[in-house]
């Protein structure tokens, strides 16, 4: 009987490769070639990452496509690269990723995440190609940490600059806006690349009850180069940090509208007595 079986189970394979079945193609990285995962300061304000590309063989490689595959992010669209290349330390792409899928009380842990490339080694056709990266990756923590505390912390305020910013001697004074449901500690406030951002007191700011609240606030240049300014890749993102009753401290990043952003930069180049341009 066992005999029989074995010569069934061998008939039905070779029927299924008689009619056209064939083994799964492989989507393992090639021998010499490897991913990791960078942020530049630039990369922040527009949710993109640099996916760093090292290649140790001499054979070249042709990479058609590059995008992030997670289940801690939704997913994103390829992103065409169509780049040759030939052994090289480190090489990096700029690839935009999902939003991050939160939940509404605790960060998750980081799930599966995959680089996928369309990629071609030497002369053989172009396939699908997948580099996993741990889900202990400093990065990838990061993300998920800093986007999925903000959304926690949103459940229960709004942080926004409040209209009519107005100068007293060289700085320029107003207030960021709490709208919560919940009773909210502002634990720290501050600055970007470009601005110092002060509060009247820290750690914490204020405690805000239910409702609306202003937080008055000082503003002035962190430094004053033009270039730098020339440069302002981060320069509106400020930073919040934020609890509720009994719960952890997380962090959200407050973008002062397009109307507040060129009276900021009206009182940098004035302050900072930049030339016209």
């Amino acid at each position: 009987m066992g005999c029989f079986r074995r010569l069934a189970a061998v008939s039905a394979l070779m029927s299924v490769l008689a009619c056209g079945g064939q083994a799964t193609e492989s989507t393992a990285p090639p021998t010499g070639v490897s991913v990791a995962l960078q942020q530049w300061r630039s990369d922040v304000a527009v949710h993109r990452i640099q996916v760093s590309v090292t290649n140790t063989s001499t054979t070249p490689l042709r990479i058609t496509d590059l995008r992030l595959d997670s289940g801690s992010f939704e997913p994103s669209a390829p992103v065409k690269v169509d780049t040759t290349l030939g052994m090289t330390p480190r090489t990096d792409f700029p690839i935009t990723y999902g939003r991050a899928r939160c939940d509404a009380t605790a960060i998750p842990p980081v799930k599966p995440t995959d680089v996928v490339a369309t990629m071609a080694v030497g002369d053989a056709p172009a396939k699908e190609v997948r580099f996993p990266i741990p889900v202990t990756d400093g990065l990838l923590t990061q993300l998920v940490k800093y986007e999925c505390g903000e959304y926690i912390l949103k459940q229960s305020a709004t942080i926004a600059f409040g209209p009519g910013f107005t100068r007293k001697g060289d700085d320029l004074k107003g207030t960021l806006v709490v709208t919560g449901t919940r009773h909210v500690t502002i634990d720290d406030i501050d600055g970007t690349t470009h601005y110092v951002l002060k509060p009247e007191k820290r750690r914490p700011v204020a405690v805000v009850d239910p409702g609306t609240s202003d937080i008055p606030v000082t503003i002035r240049p962190t430094r004053c180069d033009p270039h730098a300014f020339a440069e302002a890749k981060q320069a509106y993102l400020f930073q919040v940090w934020g609890h509720t009753e009994g719960g952890e401290t997380y962090r959200m990043i407050v973008t002062p509208p397009r109307d507040i952003q060129e009276e900021l930069l009206a009182y940098a180049i004035e302050v900072c007595d930049f030339p016209a341009t």
